[in-house]
């Protein structure tokens, strides 16, 4: 273990950082947490990823073990969370990416509720993308408030309970759970339909309340949320949007979502809009263009056209807070997985290319239409990202 890197005293209960295997060059993610705090959970945590191993969009756990006063959990290096590429595309997604990426979302919620368990913190900072050959992929990460919701050989699900704290973000957490109830499958679903819608209106109803404290701000956005319709708040998109929440919000506590039914329903809507499952997000014209302005001479700089994005060639640095409402506490925001560098470089000449309408997400294009970080190649030993 000690060929990763020796954990600095000063770091906190628990942070992300990126090193590398000093004696393969392999640049991974390590997670570090004081073996003192109070309520540790990096051990549950890479339980959780040894039970989901294999599944597309789930980092691989390299090691997990104790060095001197920290627990370390070792994984695959990821790329940026859809946070930080929200932001980077002037916080709005276009309807073509929100739809690219909810298919593979839908996918990774599907695949965690299969291995019996709950997230119970689905938000843009724990969806990634990936590196290299796999920078199309989406994947899903911190499952430090996952929970099992039925036994893994009868299927028998958890009871029904009422009076529960939140648990999770409370900007994407469903109604139910702020009433109190037990969550179940049905809870994860709402969540990522309004991520999806976050990234669509760049903003929730919900977001910006002010409050005195943690408790006022929580009742007041499960007040704003619950008097917020269906209707207001998917008005000017897609009846698919509206259709999603009113199908989450129909299912009993222990009902199974019907995920192909999700997706199709978002798959109907993206071949009707005439739109390429090409893996040309938003991110990847916006950075081409900002390659074009800094090759090309003034007069030469014409705006790079794509069905992907309507998006403005420079991207907005004001940043807001995506964990303001209700992260957990004790926990760093920066999840080690991801990698702290630039946005991604593009491979300029797949713009062009046009593939089928809609792709299975577990055969990666070999000439990716773009490659996180390609260029990237410095080796750090242990740099930290808090």
């Amino acid at each position: 273990m000690m060929s990763y890197f020796s954990p600095p005293s000063a770091w906190v209960s628990l942070c992300g950082c990126a090193g590398t295997n000093v004696q393969t060059n392999e640049e991974v993610a390590i997670k570090l947490e004081n073996v003192k705090t109070k309520h540790p959970q990096l051990l549950y945590e890479s339980k959780l990823y040894r039970i989901l191993q294999g599944g597309i969009g789930i980092p691989n756990v390299k090691w997990f073990g104790v060095e001197g006063d920290y627990n370390v959990l070792v994984m695959d290096l990821l790329g940026p969370s859809l946070e930080d590429l929200f932001s980077f595309c002037n916080r709005k997604l276009s309807l073509k990416t929100v739809l690219m990426l909810a298919d593979q979302m839908i996918n990774r919620v599907e695949f965690v509720h299969s291995k019996s368990f709950l997230h119970r913190d689905i938000k843009p900072d724990n969806f990634l993308m990936g590196l290299g050959k796999r920078a199309n992929q989406v994947y899903v990460i911190d499952f430090g408030l996952a929970k099992k919701y039925r036994d893994t050989s009868t299927h028998q699900h958890i009871p029904y309970r009422e009076n529960k704290n939140l648990t999770g973000t409370a900007r994407y957490a469903s109604v139910n759970t702020h009433l109190g109830i037990e969550q179940s499958r049905r809870d994860d679903m709402e969540s990522l339909g309004y991520v999806l819608m976050y990234f669509l209106r760049g903003s929730l109803p919900w977001q910006g309340l002010k409050a005195g404290n943690k408790k006022q701000k929580y009742e007041k956005i499960s007040e704003r949320k619950i008097a917020t319709s269906t209707e207001a708040l998917c008005r000017g998109y897609p009846t698919e949007f509206a259709s999603y929440f009113h199908y989450c919000r129909s299912l009993r506590f222990e009902d199974a979502p019907d995920y192909q039914y999700l997706k199709r329903l978002f798959r109907d809507l993206f071949i009707r809009e005439g739109f390429q499952f090409d893996y040309v997000f938003d991110w990847t014209i916006l950075k081409y263009q900002q390659a074009q302005m800094t090759s090309a001479p003034p007069h030469a700089i014409a705006p790079a056209v794509g069905q992907s994005s309507g998006m403005a060639p420079v991207a907005n640095n004001n940043r807001h807070s995506g964990t303001e409402e209700g992260r957990r506490s004790g926990w760093s925001d920066m999840d080690a997985t991801r990698r702290q560098v630039p946005p991604p470089a593009i491979n300029a000449g797949s713009l062009a290319k046009q593939k089928s309408p809609v792709r299975n997400e577990q055969s990666t294009s070999k000439d990716a239409v773009f490659d996180f970080f390609g260029t990237f190649k410095r080796i750090v030993k242990a740099a930290c990202c808090l």
